[in-house]
C-alpha cells in the first residue's frame, strides 16, 4: 500500500493462511539470548503462526536445534533464508539496539517486512529512517506503554527484573562482608547496608533481593510516587527533599533533569552512599546518557572493601569511575560496570524475552485468524515506530525533529 493509495492505516488486515514467524543469531557481542524458544512457539503455533529459525539461533539459551524441531518448527541453515522466508523477524536487539544487525541485515531485510524487538528508537532515530526508506515495518519492545493490559508484553521490565537480581548476586561476591546478620557463638556478624539508586524495576527487584538476604536497605528515587513501592519490598525510602513529580516522564520513567539539580543531588546522597557496604545505581533516561549520581570524591567517601554496582554502564554508568564491562578497583573500593545482565541467565531471560513475544503478536491476531495490524489498539499504536515506509512513532518524530 503506497502512501499515495493510503487512506486509513487505523486497520490493516491480511488475508492468508498462515504468517511465518522468524529468529535468527544474534549478531550483539556476546548476546547470548534468543527471541524464539520452545516454550513461546507453543503459544505461537496456537495462535496460527509458523514458525522458522535458524539453525544455532538458542545454542548459548541451552536450547537445541532439536528441542526446536521437537515442536514442529523449521531449522534452517542461513540467515537469508529466515529473512526470504519469514513475514515477521524477532529480535532481541534488532537495528538501533545493534551496529552489527544495522550493518548486516539491513542489507537482506526486504519491503513489508515485519521485525520486533529491543531497538533503542530514543538514543538512534536516524536508523529507523533508514527502515522507513527500506519500507520496513519496525515494532519497537521499548515503547510498549505500561499498562496493566500490557504486563504480559513488558520485555524492558522482564528484563530489568533480571538485571536487578544480578546487581545483588554480583554484589554480594565482591563484598567483603555477607549480606544477613549471623548470630554464632563465637559473636554476632552485623547485617550488610545496601544503597540502591532508583526505584525502576530494576531497583526495586535489587532492594526486594537484598532484604531476602537479609541486608539492611535504603532506596532512593527522584519520584515521589515511588516511596511507597519503595517500602513495599521491605527497605527503607530515603528523602532528600528534591523528590518532584517534574521527573517523572510520560510512560512512568525517569526524566533527565537539569546539572544544577544532579549537583545538589549528588551532595546530599553522600553521607549514604559514604555509609553504604553496597551500592547498587539503577539510574537511567530512556534515550539519553546516564546521568552522574556518583563521583570520584564520593567513591573515596567510602570504605575498602565497599562495592557499587553501576547497572548503567551501557549507557555510560551512573559513577563517575565506571568502566563497563569491567570491574575495577579504586582505593578498596569495587566498581562493577554490568553489561548486558539479563544474558547472565540465558535459560530463564531467553524464557521470559519470547513469551513477552509471542504475548505481544497475539495482539495482531484476529477472533477468525485474521492478521490485523490495529493501530486503534494503544499497544500497537505505541509500539510502532515504522509502518509504510514514514516514522508513524510520534516520540520518535519529535526527536528527529530536534524538538
Amino acid at each position: 500500500m503506497r502512501n499515495s493509495e493510503k487512506k486509513d492505516i487505523r486497520h490493516v488486515a491480511i488475508n492468508i493462511v498462515v504468517m511465518i514467524v522468524g529468529a535468527v543469531k544474534e549478531l550483539f557481542p556476546n548476546e547470548v539470548r534468543v527471541s524464539i524458544t520452545p516454550w513461546s512457539v507453543d503459544f505461537l503455533t496456537r495462535r496460527g503462526f509458523k514458525v522458522i529459525v535458524q539453525s544455532g539461533c538458542g545454542v548459548a539459551s541451552g536450547i537445541s536445534d532439536q528441542d526446536y524441531k521437537a515442536k514442529g518448527v523449521e531449522v534452517v541453515q542461513e540467515r537469508d533464508e529466515v529473512f526470504n522466508r519469514a513475514d515477521i523477524i524477532l529480535y532481541v536487539r534488532g537495528p538501533g539496539a545493534c551496529k552489527e544487525v544495522e550493518e548486516n541485515d539491513l542489507k537482506i531485510l526486504k519491503e513489508n517486512k515485519t521485525i520486533i524487538g529491543f531497538l533503542e528508537p530514543l538514543a538512534y532515530p536516524d536508523v529507523l529512517k533508514k527502515l522507513a526508506e527500506r519500507r520496513i515495518n519496525a515494532f519497537s519492545v521499548e515503547l510498549i506503554p505500561r499498562i496493566s493490559r500490557a504486563q504480559s508484553m513488558d520485555a524492558l521490565s522482564m528484563m530489568a527484573t533480571v538485571a536487578g537480581y544480578r546487581a545483588v548476586i554480583e554484589a554480594a561476591k565482591l563484598s567483603d562482608k555477607m549480606f544477613p546478620m549471623l548470630m554464632t557463638s563465637a559473636g554476632t556478624t552485623k547485617p550488610a547496608k545496601v544503597f540502591v539508586i532508583g526505584a525502576g524495576v530494576a531497583g526495586l527487584q535489587a532492594m526486594a533481593i537484598s532484604k531476602k538476604l537479609g541486608a539492611i536497605v535504603e532506596g532512593y528515587d527522584i519520584r515521589p510516587e515511588t516511596k511507597e513501592q519503595v517500602q513495599s519490598v521491605g527497605a527503607k525510602f530515603v528523602e532528600l527533599g528534591l523528590e518532584t513529580e517534574e521527573a517523572r516522564a510520560e510512560g512512568g520513567y525517569a526524566k533527565a533533569m537539569g546539572e544544577e539539580f544532579y549537583k545538589k543531588q549528588r551532595e546530599l546522597m553522600k553521607k549514604h552512599i559514604s555509609e553504604a557496604d553496597i551500592v547498587i545505581s539503577t539510574a537511567q533516561v530512556p534515550g539519553k546518557k546516564a546521568p552522574v549520581l556518583i563521583t570520584k570524591d564520593m567513591v573515596e567517601s567510602m570504605r575498602r572493601g565497599s562495592v557499587i554496582i553501576d547497572l548503567a554502564a551501557e549507557k555510560g554508568g551512573n559513577c563517575e569511575l565506571t568502566r563497563p564491562g569491567e570491574i575495577l578497583d579504586f582505593n578498596g573500593v569495587k566498581i562493577y560496570g554490568i553489561i548486558n545482565p539479563a544474558s547472565f541467565y540465558p535459560k530463564h531471560s531467553s524464557y521470559l524475552y519470547s513469551m513477552c513475544l509471542a504475548n505481544f503478536l497475539s495482539l495482531f491476531i484476529t477472533k477468525d485468524g485474521k492478521f490485523l495490524i490495529n493501530f486503534e489498539d494503544e499497544i500497537i499504536r505505541d509500539s510502532a515506530v515504522t509502518y509504510d515506509g514514514q516514522i508513524v512513532s510520534p516520540v520518535v518524530k519529535r526527536i528527529l525533529n530536534g524538538s
